[in-house]
């Protein structure tokens, strides 16, 4: 088991608190092992524990607010000292947000949630809760966790960070297949049945578009008329709807272009990049084609797992790949499969010229060399993910 110590040491500090820990992320992403994790290290002898995952079937008499209520009380009846409630995939409760905060008003307890939807927070119910918790975002495994499976960044670049897939040893085909169910996994019980999607076709062919061009810019505008052209009348509107689903799912990460001069956000079109890499296997023959573009994907999933705020820059018609900002600090990241010619060397370092500040400046590849030159620092991208601190 990977010990997910990047999360942990987010969540420690309100350990036995009176706030409700939740805890959102990707299907699949490690959100019930990271629970199982906080409970061991938390959970002295015999302290009253009570972990239900509502995926299972098990429970499925609790998805109704007032039978979920009912057991808890009968599980808190004649306990003595603190309980612990660990409650996984919260989100198919009904009305689950007022039975949570009953809980932590009625009994003397310590809760921890986990969901699949980025929403989870922002409904109405969620009043009931407002100022009550702390949230947290888990990802699939950054680079330096997927290294305790002992397996290197060939294997990163191919499968991606999905846990459970070190089960599978990374068997080809059988990861191909468990992906695969991922995604079905996400698109039925995440967005089609969530949101009662009809055109199932036309989700399934929208996300699969975006999966295969990910890291490129479009618009909504683009995706229609591509749709036209394979002879599927779609609205601009219903595009944008579907990729709002998703990005509530976590599958799709969409990024806004910023004007480097005056630091604003342009209404131009956005760029789209998926949770986890790997999610491509299922989709494609060879897992490393457009490897730039799955390096940049690698890169700006960590970034986000490590806290930043991340950017599209622009200025004076090109492009920053990544601009990243934590409280005062700014950091620029150019990514390149490898520094080939003199052409390409030009146009990653060239761009910085343009920005006059003193913040750090990166161009990541995959080459062993050091191209360092004028300030501006060239890394290795395998070294740069190694980093505890950027």
């Amino acid at each position: 088991m990977i010990i997910r110590e990047r999360y942990l040491k987010q969540i420690r500090p309100f350990y036995s608190k009176d706030v409700i820990k939740v805890i959102t992320g990707f299907r699949r992403s490690g959100k019930s092992v990271l629970l199982q994790q906080i409970k061991e290290e938390l959970v002295k002898g015999d302290a009253p524990v009570l972990m239900i995952n509502f995926e299972s079937h098990l429970y499925a008499k609790l998805l109704n607010h007032q039978q979920l209520d009912a057991y808890v009380a009968q599980f808190a009846k004649g306990k003595t000292g603190k309980l612990y409630l660990f409650f996984d995939e919260i989100q198919r409760v009904e009305q689950w947000e007022k039975s949570i905060n009953s809980y932590r008003v009625t009994y003397d307890c310590d809760i921890y949630i986990t969901g699949s939807n980025s929403k989870l927070l922002s409904s109405e119910l969620a009043t009931h809760i407002a100022g009550r918790y702390v949230a947290f975002t888990l990802y699939p495994l950054s680079y330096l966790e997927f290294k305790q499976n002992n397996r290197g960044f060939d294997s990163y670049l191919r499968y991606g960070g999905m846990p459970f897939l070190s089960q599978l040893d990374y068997h080809p085909e059988a990861s191909r297949v468990y992906l695969n169910d991922v995604y079905n996994s996400v698109i039925l019980k995440d967005i089609i049945s969530r949101h009662q999607i009809r055109d199932v076709d036309l989700l399934d062919r929208l996300v699969k578009y975006v999966l295969l061009n990910n890291g490129k810019e479009f618009s909504a505008r683009s995706i229609e008329k591509y749709f036209k052209s394979a002879g599927r009348k779609v609205s601009a509107d219903t595009i944008l709807n579907y990729l709002s689903h998703c990005q509530e799912a976590f599958l799709l990460y969409p990024l806004k272009n910023q004007d480097m001069k005056n630091k604003a956000f342009l209404t131009s079109n956005d760029k789209y990049y998926m949770v986890d890499h790997g999610l491509r296997l299922p989709l494609v023959q060879n897992p490393l084609s457009d490897i730039g573009l799955i390096l940049e994907n690698i890169v700006l999933m960590e970034a986000l797992s490590r806290g930043y705020q991340v950017s599209v820059g622009k200025i004076d018609g090109k492009e920053i790949d990544f601009v990243l900002y934590k409280g005062t600090e700014v950091l620029y990241l150019q990514v390149a499969y490898l520094l080939a010619d003199q052409s390409t060397i030009d146009r990653e370092f060239g761009v910085y010229n343009l920005i006059q500040d003193h913040y750090r400046k990166y161009v990541l590849s995959m080459d062993q060399l050091d191209f360092s030159q004028d300030g501006i620092i060239h890394q290795n991208v395998e070294k740069f993910l190694e980093m505890e601190v950027w």
